[in-house]
């Protein structure tokens, strides 16, 4: 049974909570007065020995919705690894490492280590044979220790798996699923992650049981998204959203269009004018629209044109603006359209082009809003300085993928490595059975490519290539 519950207030004390007063003492001593939203729905469940699937945005107070509870469980004086947190970076699990310390500083002798890429594994094996409590790392790195046989899970009582969005946009879920494969089957299993992609649910049916959800203040504040509007002609319409990027400088925007054509009329339209745009809708094939799809969330794309059918199911993480390049005429789909800009209190800009026909579309959104649009002229917008609107990433494809034994640690390794390149400038990598696609800064795509045309994944040559305008084949 899967039971949902929503937060969205600071919760009562943590001292309403079954925890050891010596927990409850620490938590006191630093300044934890009462529970934030995700605390207050996830802590009960959690310490009930519940399996969670929990919904919460990085800052919400999450570490300690599974800290708590990882630690109320354990034996101090048993030196096994009895929980494992699973984080998609080795800065995000060094954050999660010291956290765990702070909180079980009351109890003595509980020992948290990191195990994550990019550092020797050597050190990290020596450390394990003098015993652990609670393991935090990377799933690569963590996988290559139970290979190892370093890593020994038997007396493990809780798994946490933390931002699993986040890992699975990295290509992680065969890692996550190999080491959930080596956990005791009785165990609690807590999934954390700010978003609830269709990777979510095949990870919680697979590996929990019966998990209880729970989800913190919505995802987006409808009063920190701007609304702009103004009135076109249509011949004005497809040029006018040159005139908005080019004022506003979103550097990730979305352009709805209520039908196919014209989605590949504005894309056409953008591409003449040097901005890298790529179309979302129904006639393309699944390659195509994974391509797509892979290149704006890399960020090497700066508009991403779709039809709402295309778009339906899309959650975009940093979405900076949404333009309404036609007006939906259903009210709430504008709604659900705009929200997609403005989450994780990150401020949100919509965009809207309407025309004399579309005024009575105009009126129901205004109705179902509660407030008046919010009106301007489309000949006061100014071009703002900076020169052509450029995204910040170049996307790369690998002939490579899972079937080839590749993993995302063996791709920033090479990059880093044979490529020169510094942590900093790799950004998402999406490894699939096939082929593997790994965001890189823009002013160093080419040269990275034109260095590693003979470049090695685990001793194998692989070949390289950009992502162009028009999706490419494997």
């Amino acid at each position: 049974m899967t039971e949902s519950i929503t937060s969205a207030a600071a919760g009562p004390g943590f001292d309403r909570l079954p925890l050891p007063p010596a927990l409850l003492g620490n938590l006191e001593q630093l300044g934890f007065v009462s529970m934030t939203p995700i605390q207050a729905a996830a802590l009960p469940l959690a310490l009930a020995g519940h399996d969670l699937i929990a919904q919460a945005r990085t800052g919400s107070g999450k570490t300690a919705a599974f800290a708590l509870p990882l630690l109320a469980r354990l034996d101090a004086a048993r030196p096994d690894v009895q929980a494992l947190v699973l984080c998609p970076t080795r800065e995000l699990a060094e954050q999660v490492a010291q956290q765990v310390r702070r909180l079980a500083r009351a109890e003595a002798n509980v020992k948290v280590l990191n195990l994550s890429g990019g550092s020797p594994i050597k050190p990290q094996a020596e450390s394990l044979a003098h015993g652990a409590h609670v393991v935090v790392g990377t799933p690569g790195r963590l996988l290559d220790h139970l290979e190892r046989g370093n890593l020994q899970l038997d007396a493990l009582s809780t798994l946490v798996l933390d931002e699993a969005d986040r890992m699975l946009d990295m290509g992680f879920f065969d890692d996550i699923a190999a080491v959930a494969a080596r956990c005791p089957k009785q165990r609690q299993t807590l999934l954390f992650s700010a978003t609830y992609p269709e990777g979510i649910a095949k990870l919680a049916q697979r590996f929990l049981r019966e998990p209880r959800e729970v989800k913190a203040a919505e995802a987006h504040a409808p009063g920190r998204i701007v609304e702009h509007w103004f009135e076109v002609t249509e011949d004005q319409r497809l040029h006018a959203v040159s005139q908005l990027l080019a004022h506003y400088r979103p550097e990730s925007s979305l352009a709805f269009c209520n039908t196919r054509q014209q989605c590949r009329d504005l894309v056409d339209v953008l591409r003449a004018q040097g901005i890298e745009a790529l179309a979302l809708h129904g006639e393309l094939e699944q390659r195509e629209r994974d391509q797509v799809l892979i290149r704006f969330a890399n960020r090497s794309c700066s508009v991403l044109v779709a039809t709402d059918v295309a778009a339906r199911g899309l959650d975009i993480e940093g979405l900076d603006a949404v333009i309404n390049v036609e007006i939906t005429p259903d009210a709430q789909q504008h709604v659900h359209r705009i929200g997609r800009t403005g989450r994780a209190d990150a401020p949100g800009l919509a965009l809207n082009l309407a025309s004399l026909d579309e005024m009575g579309r105009v009126g129901f959104i205004e109705q179902q809003q509660g407030r008046e649009s919010r009106w301007e002229k489309l000949d006061a917008l100014k071009e703002a300085p900076g020169g052509a609107l450029r995204p910040p990433m170049h996307t790369l494809q690998i002939l490579g993928g899972r079937k080839d034994k590749i993993r995302p640690g063996d791709v920033l390794g090479m990059l880093t490595g044979e490529g020169g390149l510094e942590a900093g400038q790799v950004g998402r990598i999406n490894v699939g059975d096939y082929q593997t696609y790994v965001a890189v800064a823009r002013e160093v795509a080419e040269a990275v490519v034109a260095r590693l045309a003979q470049g090695r994944i685990k001793g194998r040559r692989v070949k390289l290539r950009l992502l162009q305008d028009a999706p490419q084949d494997a």
